[in-house]
């Protein structure tokens, strides 16, 4: 592995991982320098969490200055001193910055940007181990996020709760009725993670999450056996990437009707609970309306996860494998007889819809995933992979996820589809660069829509592909934008991983 791609191997999981959108951690504490006055009005913007020693290093400033010099923290000496770049104004922020660029310093430390000695940014460090924490914390956030999980201090820490929704007695919804399974039958579909802000369970956001996963194990197989985060599963062999997500992939798997291979969308109650701790929620569970969108969700991931598993050393992820591929053509099958099952809630329900009214895209991921999965090509209609709309990956976008795939894939067969893959990859790489290098802000994200730093964070790993496609360095450059962003660089001034930084939410 060469130096560069080690190096970004733990950005990763990071852009992986989209937490909430605040940090906790202390105020901003002033060390030996007690005169330099604290930033509070974030007029120094910068990744609160800090730097690789070669990584590029630009802060932001909202005034203008002719001068800023970066302070070791531990003695109060100016380290480096720079010129600012010009003034810009940020239409989507609303306000104008100016960059400070300090890349050429490379020595390890912590530092603050200071302003003619008065006005101090958030501490940073510089260090080649910088991200092992936070790719540590990313990945644990799943395990916080565990249905049905008591979560004790052992591995929890301060995070420690009782567990809730056991869902072992969920009802059929009247609208997911069958035959065989009437309105009121029970079933049992325990485990999975929660949703972002609620206690429910959804196949189509979760399986794009579960996709990352997978991918970045697959592309780290060797870091990955080694990142050990202490969940309960982790005195076992298998890597703890793996057992984590197959939390959530086991839960997904029940949620298949195992008698026409069609996938429930979501596992809810009736109703958003008010904010209380997940064992007092306790009003009934239902499997509500099989759908197009979550059958090929399903089938993309399970047909994914196959893969992954094909190639593991343990017996019992191989067999796990093939139960896989079997659910995920079962579930492609159902698709297609299917293909326009649009989710829409029933009159009594009233929790996220996660509603798709546009298909080809996720017809497109599920062809792909089985298409590699079997070895057998001719299922991925060419002309739609010609003439694939190029765009983030999200929940409802699942497209470019397939993209992903075929750009990496070793199969001989797969050798043609993969090159038109690789152009689109690289060609959508290359428009984020530019306009990461055109944004004030240097971010590549020129929209906001809700979920907005999952954007930013899949932007990023197109970018790492892209690298590790091409070995053009441009895209680490961007990368490491994307990563400031996240971590203290945006108009907010808000590290965007809860645990990490020093503004408080």
């Amino acid at each position: 592995m060469d130096k560069n791609l080690k190096t970004y191997t733990t950005l990763f999981l990071i852009l992986a991982v989209i937490l909430s959108n605040y940090c906790t951690s202390s105020a901003v504490k002033q060390k030996n320098n007690e005169k330099l006055k604290p930033d509070t009005l974030d007029q120094i913007l910068v990744n609160q969490v800090g730097y690789q020693p070669n990584s590029v290093k630009i802060a932001l400033l909202r005034f203008k200055t002719d001068k800023f010099d970066v302070v070791n923290v531990k003695n109060g000496r100016v380290v480096f001193s720079g010129k600012p770049g010009q003034f810009k104004y940020w239409q989507l922020s609303g306000d104008s910055i100016c960059i400070a660029d300090f890349s050429k310093l490379i020595t390890a430390g912590k530092y603050r940007i200071c302003i003619n000695e008065t006005i101090c940014s958030y501490e940073f460090e510089i260090s080649n181990e910088i991200y092992n924490d936070i790719t540590k914390a990313s990945l644990k956030a799943f395990y916080l996020n565990r249905s049905g999980f008591e979560l004790t201090k052992e591995f929890a820490g301060k995070w420690a709760r009782r567990g809730g929704h056991p869902d072992t007695s969920v009802i059929v919804h009247s609208s997911a009725a069958s035959d065989k399974r009437p309105e009121g039958f029970i079933i049992s579909s325990p485990g999975g993670w929660y949703d972002a802000g609620d206690y429910n369970k959804y196949i189509v956001n979760s399986a794009i999450s579960t996709y990352t996963l997978l991918l970045f194990h697959q592309m780290y197989p060797e870091y990955c056996k080694n990142l050990k985060i202490n969940i309960p599963e982790s005195h076992n062999k298998i890597p703890d990437v793996l057992d984590e997500l197959l939390v959530n992939l086991r839960w997904m798997l029940t949620m298949q009707d195992p008698l026409d291979g069609g996938v429930y969308h979501k596992l809810t109650n009736k109703n958003f609970c008010d904010f209380i701790m997940p064992e007092k929620a306790t009003d009934p569970r239902y499997v509500v309306s099989k759908s197009t969108a979550a059958s090929l969700d399903f089938a993309a991931t399970m047909g994914m996860a196959s893969r992954v598993f094909e190639r593991s050393e343990f017996p019992q992820l191989k067999t796990l494998g093939k139960v896989c591929l079997e659910a995920a053509k079962k579930a492609y099958s159902w698709a297609k007889a299917n293909p326009a099952l649009y989710y829409k809630n029933p009159s009594d329900i009233s929790t996220g819809a996660y509603d798709d009214t546009e298909l080809d895209d996720e017809f497109f991921w599920a062809a792909t995933e089985l298409a590699l999965a079997d070895n057998d090509l001719s299922l991925i209609p060419k002309k739609l992979l010609e003439a694939h709309k190029v765009m983030v990956p999200s929940w409802d976008y699942s497209g470019m996820t397939g993209i992903l795939s075929l750009s990496l894939s070793d199969k001989p067969k797969a050798a043609e589809y993969k090159k038109i893959a690789q152009k689109i990859l690289l060609g959508y790489a290359d428009k984020l660069v530019n306009v990461s290098e055109n944004s004030p802000y240097r971010v590549s994200l020129d929209f906001f829509k809700w979920g907005s730093n999952s954007d930013v964070g899949n932007m990023a790993i197109i970018k790492l592909i892209a690298y590790k496609i091409s070995g053009d360095i441009k895209y680490l450059a961007s990368v490491q934008c994307d990563v400031d962003y996240l971590l203290g660089r945006n108009a907010t001034g808000y590290c965007f991983v809860t645990g990490f930084g020093e503004k408080e939410s």
